[in-house]
């Protein structure tokens, strides 16, 4: 390839291979620190949401394209608590038997359910704290069942 093609070209379609590196997954349990700093301080009744990423590759061993788990995030019912916001669950004529989660809990909700945010590495959502629909100890059981 001629050095004039090459600048045609934009480096991130040169470096393909190189792009899903950039941006590494956020892990819940290991948040940075910087990345903590930047995220929004829930007002109100909302809660704060990661949604489960899932993993790269099938159990049979199959890697899965970026596209791929990109669609498996956007459609994805399942999300870690980051936060909750001061008046959450507050109403005891709508929550008599108190909060239906707490932040660090895994929780599912709508998929078209709240306010979607990119960040870094995926995106958040954040949500109302009546559009929880139940908590979960793991989001691979969820995903495993559709």
């Amino acid at each position: 390839m001629s050095t004039k093609n090459k600048k045609d070209i934009p480096d991130r379609v040169l470096n393909f291979d190189k792009v899903s590196d950039q941006i590494q997954p956020i892990d819940p349990n290991n948040l940075p620190d910087k990345l903590t700093e930047r995220l929004p301080r829930p007002t109100g009744w909302r809660i704060v949401v990661l949604p489960y990423q899932g993993t790269d590759k099938t159990k049979g061993g199959i890697i899965l394209a970026d596209s791929t788990k990109e669609m498996q995030q956007v459609t994805t019912v399942c999300g870690y608590v980051l936060s909750v916001g001061p008046d959450a669950y507050k109403d005891l004529n709508k929550f008599t038997e108190g909060p239906w989660c707490k932040e660090k809990d895994w929780v599912i909700f709508g998929r078209y359910a709240g306010s979607r945010l990119k960040i870094e590495g995926g995106e958040i959502r954040i949500l109302n704290d009546d559009e929880i629909l139940a908590t979960i100890s793991n989001p691979e059981d969820i995903l495993h069942l559709y």
